[in-house]
């Protein structure tokens, strides 16, 4: 629903109007034969495009044929996940070409666009994009999904992690924080179980009403962290009714929390 109100948003919401400089490209705008046109306004780092069937974070701006704004996903702050094969045809045509950080102003035709969908804006449309992160499609069992190797780190309760993104917050969280969370969880055979991915945005839920293995491992995190958990079953879901069993793989973000 979050993400439906972003992208399909009604013209009442975060109306502003489109720089003057912005209905037409400007002459130095690279035109691809889609239609397509883009200007490069931060370079972003070497690396990898995303592919076909990969998840991508962004922020974007966009302005509809009226100058209205129809979408900004920085009122929010911690920016989209999107599929790539499910996004409009020319965020797709420009992101695949796109490295982590790069942003760019679009110029997409209606064809590219929102091709006359109703209840989206109608016209070509102006987008300021910017990518944030590449992820592998959920579906994908990370390498190490079988257990634990040895850059881990195992706490006396069994439950094991590595870091694998860094945060950028000081405190952390207790056990009655609030925590707004990205997590994608498999068995240790590979086999997904449960994402928030797809959703686009973060999970907001009460910490002490998790699993006690990610009670104690958000403990240890900070806002913009993510790891990777492996979790035995006493610390899981103990066998209940309906649930994986075994032990259990967690790729976790803390977004946010507050108590």
């Amino acid at each position: 629903m979050r993400l439906r109100s972003i992208l399909c948003l009604s013209f009442t919401m975060l109306v502003r109007a489109l720089p003057p400089d912005l209905p037409v490209p400007p002459a130095e705008a690279i035109r691809t034969a889609s239609g397509l046109a883009y200007q490069v306004t931060l370079v972003g780092r070497d690396g990898a495009h995303p592919a076909a069937k990969d998840f991508v974070r962004v922020h974007f701006t966009g302005w509809d044929a009226e100058g209205k704004t129809f979408a900004n996903t920085r009122t929010d702050g911690e920016g989209l996940y999107l599929n790539m094969e499910r996004i409009m045809p020319g965020m797709r045509e420009s992101l695949v070409s796109m490295t982590v950080d790069e942003r760019r102003r679009l110029w997409i035709p209606e064809s590219l666009a929102f091709a006359g969908a109703k209840g989206r804006p109608a016209g070509a449309v102006v987008m300021d994009l910017e990518l944030l992160e590449i992820l592998p499609t959920p579906s994908q069992a990370p390498a190490d999904v079988a257990a634990p190797g040895p850059e881990a780190q195992v706490l006396r309760s069994g439950v094991a992690f590595k870091i694998l993104k860094p945060g950028t917050g000081q405190t952390h969280p207790t056990r009655a924080s609030w925590v707004s969370v990205h997590y994608t969880g498999w068995t240790t055979d590979g086999k997904l179980f449960d994402t928030s991915i797809p959703k686009g945005a973060s999970v907001s839920l009460q910490l002490k009403d998790t699993i006690e293995g990610w009670v104690e491992g958000l403990q240890l995190m900070v806002a913009g962290e993510r790891r990777r958990f492996w979790i035995p079953e006493k610390r899981a879901y103990r066998g209940q009714a309906g649930k994986p069993t075994g032990m259990l793989v967690f790729d976790v973000e803390l977004v946010s929390f507050y108590n």
